[in-house]
């Protein structure tokens, strides 16, 4: 099998094929054979579920998706698609994912976005395969195989205005000299420079990991060769321990860009000052256990036992960092202090690759996807879920997004809320990236509070270390009135008549307010097989403040297949009709449903009260039943 190329970068995400119809299977069936890695998704509209892995209904919400979790990108359709699609999210060149527009008939092979990351690598291996030369236009790859502007994976530029005037000379065929001053190990990369290049020759290409005044002209890559092992109190100031490093960098005449990670004890992985330097570096932090770093003792320049004894490692910063490099590695900056900070800094034998060394800090993502369809999941759910590896939640919800590569799923059924939520938590307490999915949104009746509430009365450490968003989804009583018109036009609120988690006693006095304060209600979890007297007795309540005529929307599977929505008067509602999957919202006594032409009524709440009339223009009580 052949992974997709991405010059080394580190993340090998799942190359994705992107069909719009069913006149590109054939070439995106022999794309898939050619890079192995490989999923083919295709419009929910034209294409049938079981000849993709998967089916998409907003391609725009879709792809933009992927691109932020950095899958490589082919997409079977115009080339101007992709670009309207993704032009939001151009940010940095250098970090972004390969993208590729491919003629449906395989005719044309052209790489858009990505090119720091192997976009032009891909395009040769798909031409290979369609037998296709690709439209490849960058002037270094076509005469060296390379392009100067676009080094691989944990190489950096110092001045991306020295690159112009050096891949001029050589396109000139002047000589171009090359200096290394740091060990990098193999690199086809460095094998290719050295290849175009003489030793002696100025101007210069040079390759180090210090930042060293060079002469005008001069081309500086700076390989990430360095660790920074940092170790701080809790609550330092981000300020202080970014200028601990800034300082040191400069005292030892180090480069900046040459810095591969920020990296920490595991006790730390929460701390705002280390994920603050992290990103003033725009490098990842990343996180050892102790019995790791307890392993560098005989390493360590500054062994201390007062250490040992409060996190079960003889040194954090000097540990860390040559954990970090490992063997092959040293020492060069031992502990520095600041205030309420230590600093210390390895140097590797080769390129560092984050990614290889301690993890990450973990992440948590609860995700509300809506009722359902996916054209209703905010574009931020659908990034936190590309994001993630493990996805956990009812079977159900799961089932509505599908199978994805990459993912591992976690299945629970109704009832096991509790037990997601531990799930979810456990496995980000290990540094994984966990999505745990609500329907709806995922605060309202929903997991979200139950996550809070485990950490809340938790004393679990690595809990507590978890990195914990929540992205926001549609609600079921924001999918009901968006079908049914404007019914939640003026004040409202929601009851849930589940009494598995409040006492029924709580609800009747909670929908007798709400009768009596006259708000549009939206009654959650209705009733059941089993729990029917819930459902009666709140229509009694609410009978009792409201009009016999008061409009009853009935929306049911919102969002999926044999959704169905319907107007009625409360008067007229047919309990029998009500089960777990569907919402009622119950109108206020000005809430006015209007009669159309063609198709069922539409429901609304007029925003003041003011102008609160019945249909015939006489004013309408407040808060009080009417006939």
């Amino acid at each position: 099998m052949t992974s997709a190329p991405t010059s080394g970068d580190a993340e090998n995400k799942t190359a994705v094929i992107i069909l719009l119809g069913p006149s590109g299977m054939t070439t995106a069936r022999t794309l898939k054979k050619a890079i192995g890695d490989a999923e083919i998704h295709g419009a929910a509209t034209r294409l049938e579920a079981a000849d993709v892995e998967r089916t998409f209904d907003d391609i725009g919400a879709h792809l933009r998706g992927l691109f932020s979790a950095r899958h490589p990108l082919l997409v079977l359709a115009a080339a101007a698609i992709p670009i309207r699609l993704l032009a939001p999210l151009l940010q940095d060149k250098r970090d972004e994912p390969p993208v590729l527009a491919i003629a449906e008939d395989g005719s044309a092979i052209v790489p858009l976005l990505g090119g720091h990351h192997g976009a032009n690598d891909l395009a040769k291996l798909v031409g290979d395969a369609l037998g296709r030369a690709p439209a490849i236009t960058t002037a270094g790859d076509l005469r060296f195989g390379l392009a100067l502007d676009q080094p691989p994976a944990g190489w950096r530029i110092a001045d991306p205005e020295t690159v112009k005037p050096i891949t001029a000379a050589l396109l000139a065929g002047k000589p171009v000299g090359l200096g290394v001053e740091t060990a990098v190990g193999d690199s086809a990369w460095l094998t290719r420079l050295r290849e175009i290049s003489r030793i002696d020759a100025e101007p210069r290409i040079l390759i180090t990991d210090l930042a060293s005044p060079t002469p005008p002209g001069t081309l500086v890559y700076h390989p990430q060769t360095l660790a920074l092992g940092v170790g701080c109190e809790r609550g330092t100031a981000p300020d202080e321990l970014i200028a601990l490093v800034e300082d040191t960098l400069a005292h030892h005449r180090l480069a900046m860009g040459a810095v591969a990670a920020v990296v920490s004890i595991a006790l730390k992985a929460a701390e705002p000052a280390i994920h603050a330097l992290a990103e003033h570096l725009g490098v990842p932090p990343r996180f050892f256990d102790a019995e790791t770093l307890a392993k560098e003792k005989p390493r360590l320049a500054n062994p201390s036992d007062l250490v040992f004894k409060e996190t079960g490692c003889h040194g954090v910063a000097e540990g860390a960092a040559l954990s970090a490099v490992g063997k092959g590695g040293d020492l060069i900056v031992q502990k520095t202090k600041s205030t309420r900070a230590t600093l210390a800094i390895a140097r590797g034998s080769s390129v560092i690759d984050p990614a290889a060394i301690g993890q990450h800090q973990g992440r948590l993502a609860i995700v509300g996807i809506g009722p359902g369809s996916s054209g209703w999941r905010s574009p931020e759910a659908d990034q936190q879920l590309a994001a993630s590896d493990h996805w956990v939640g009812y079977l159900g919800y799961l089932d509505l997004l599908g199978d994805v590569a990459d993912v591992k799923r976690h299945g629970f059924a109704l009832g096991e809320e509790e037990a997601r939520a531990k799930e979810a938590l456990n496995l980000a307490a290990g540094g994984a990236s966990v999505a745990l999915i609500s329907s709806g949104d995922a605060g309202i009746y929903a997991m979200a509070s139950l996550v809070f509430e485990l950490l809340d009365r938790s004393d679990d450490p690595a809990w507590q270390r978890v990195d914990v968003t929540v992205a926001p989804g549609i609600s079921a009583l924001q999918a009901a009135a968006a079908r049914s018109g404007a019914p939640l036009g003026h004040d409202f609120c929601a009851i849930s008549l589940s009494d598995l988690l409040t006492p029924w006693t709580v609800i009747e006095r909670r929908l007798q307010a709400a009768a009596e304060g006259d708000f549009v209600i939206a009654l959650y979890n209705p009733a059941s097989e089993r729990r029917r007297q819930g459902l009666a007795s709140a229509i009694s309540i609410l009978s009792e403040e409201r009009p016999p005529s008061t409009p009853v929307i009935i929306a049911r599977n919102l969002g999926r297949d044999g959704e169905a929505i319907d107007v009625v008067e409360l008067q007229a509602l047919d309990q029998e009709r009500v089960d777990m999957m569907t919402l009622l919202i119950v109108g206020s006594g000005q809430t006015r449903m209007a009669p159309r032409l063609h198709g069922r009524p539409f429901v609304y709440t007029p925003r003041g009260y003011g102008n609160a009339h019945s249909v015939d223009g006489s004013e309408r009580p407040i808060g009080r039943r009417s006939a």
